[in-house]
């Protein structure tokens, strides 16, 4: 299987390494989840963010390179893309947890660029 599909599994679990840290304490309530979430704040509160952050992201990247791959893009090229993103990602769920805003705006960047890389990685024949 290719590093690319690889990178789409592990982007697809970020988001739920990220909300595990905003439930992680004794006030965590299973029955109303979503009304608990609006009760964070701090540290947990920017985890559930980056939570929803990631899983707003996640379908962009996992169609670029879909796209990427269906279209004959250079291999290498969508696997580097792909593991740019991912590292990308857990630098940037990693910033917002510690509060690290511009850091983490630059890291959101630096994943977006790296999807449009993807969309565009089949013009490059």
């Amino acid at each position: 299987m290719p590093v690319a599909f690889w990178c789409v599994f592990a982007a697809a679990l970020l988001p739920y390494f990220a909300v595990g840290f905003a439930k992680a304490g004794p006030d965590y309530d299973n029955r109303m989840p979503r009304a608990w979430a609006t009760s964070l704040d701090g540290r947990r509160a920017r985890a559930h963010a980056a939570h929803q952050n990631g899983l707003e992201a996640f379908p962009f990247f996992a169609s670029g390179v879909v796209i990427a791959t269906l279209t004959d893009a250079p291999p290498n090229l969508v696997d580097m893309l792909s593991v740019i993103f991912v590292t990308a990602r857990i630098g940037y769920t990693a910033a917002y947890i510690a509060d690290k805003a511009t850091l983490r705006s630059v890291l959101w960047l630096v994943g977006l660029g790296a999807v449009i890389g993807l969309f565009l990685a089949p013009l490059s024949h």
